[in-house]
């Protein structure tokens, strides 16, 4: 998965594994650590909660894994069924949310890996609606169902508006916008992503060399559509109570909230609530997770090969003994954060 990068011109791919094939039009960022992390690889069997375009799984395959893959985008078939057809007794594709990855997975897995966002085929197919750089329908449903990107922008309230992009967008001039919305939509409702490019350009403005004045709108409005946030939360539990003692977690996120939810998970102590100075001391529940890596980002060739590697990050882990914990967002830094079912 990727953030965008309006900034530098495309680049070609990073080279790839040399027992990979070739024909997998984008290779992840940070293909070398995550499959360092999740090692050793021969005979293991691994999870690719986000399939997208295969490269993670390919490349899995090529060291010898065998893989279950995850994805909702109905458009990431081809690439599943390419890779069914190189490696039948090892690949297997299953439709559905990585959210739900413990109940889809048929079985233990050995390590599970998670690349979080939009991905660079989603940005680059104008139809989707997820690029500001595109001119395309606002759309940016990941699984084509549910309410668009259009509907939020014409519909929702300049207040919801307002907490949705500051909250998602971390965007400092969301109500700035959210007014520039509401009165434009009464006019003729906003539906193509140059529209709302341009009007959000118009009323911040934009200096050379800073980013686009639209990237934390479009980051917001999508996190919103596709309810990303929460589905992380609730993939990272689902994760915990997949993967065995010993078992492996590796996520590669895209943004300061995304990597801040999976830095508090790994990390109990970053993720128990505060207690009240009210209430006994409780004793410091047993770690789920061990090993825990410092977090890992992609080097200067990597991004200067491929931009949007350059707001990665990789974080890893090793499975404890200790029961899994019951899903919630609590003490996770979820914004507008809401119960898990």
């Amino acid at each position: 998965m990727a953030q965008e990068s309006p900034q530098a011109p495309a680049q070609p791919d990073a080279p790839r594994p040399a027992d990979a094939r070739a024909d997998t039009p984008h290779v992840p960022v940070l293909l070398a650590e995550v499959l360092e992390a999740l090692a050793p690889l021969e005979g293991a069997r691994i999870l690719d909660g986000t399939f997208g375009a295969g490269g993670y799984s390919q490349a899995l395959l090529a060291a010898g894994a065998s893989v279950v893959a995850i994805d909702r985008d109905p458009n990431v078939l081809p690439h599943a069924e390419r890779l069914a057809t190189l490696y039948p007794d090892r690949f297997t594709f299953v439709p559905g949310q990585f959210s739900e990855l413990d109940t889809l997975a048929g079985g233990p897995v050995d390590g599970v890996v998670l690349d979080i966002g939009v991905s660079s085929m989603q940005l680059d197919e104008a139809v989707r609606g997820f690029s500001f750089l595109r001119d395309g329908p606002l759309d940016m449903r990941m699984s084509g169902e549910g309410e668009s990107a259009a509907d939020l922008v014409n519909t929702l309230s300049e207040a919801r508006l307002t907490d949705l992009l500051f909250a998602y967008g971390e965007e400092r001039k969301a109500r700035r916008i959210a007014t520039a919305i509401v009165a434009a939509r009464a006019e003729k409702p906003l539906s193509t992503t140059a529209e709302l490019a341009r009007l959000i350009e118009t009323v911040i403005g934009r200096k050379p060399g800073e980013m686009h004045p639209a990237t934390r709108s479009f980051q917001a409005l999508r996190i919103a559509v596709n309810g990303e946030l929460h589905e992380l939360v609730a993939g990272l539990f689902a994760s915990e109570r997949l993967l065995a003692p010993g078992g492996r977690l590796a996520v590669v996120s895209f943004h300061s909230l995304e990597d801040r939810i999976v830095k508090r998970f790994l990390d109990a102590e970053k993720s128990d609530p505060t207690p009240s100075r009210h209430l006994p001391v409780r004793g410091q529940a047993a770690p789920r997770w061990a090993q825990i890596r410092k977090p890992v980002r992609a080097g200067a060739a990597e991004t200067e090969r491929n931009p949007r590697a350059r707001s990665a990050t990789l974080r890893s882990a090793t499975r404890t003994e200790a029961p899994a914990r019951p899903a919630s967002a609590e003490g996770l830094g979820v914004p507008l954060s809401r119960r898990l079912a």
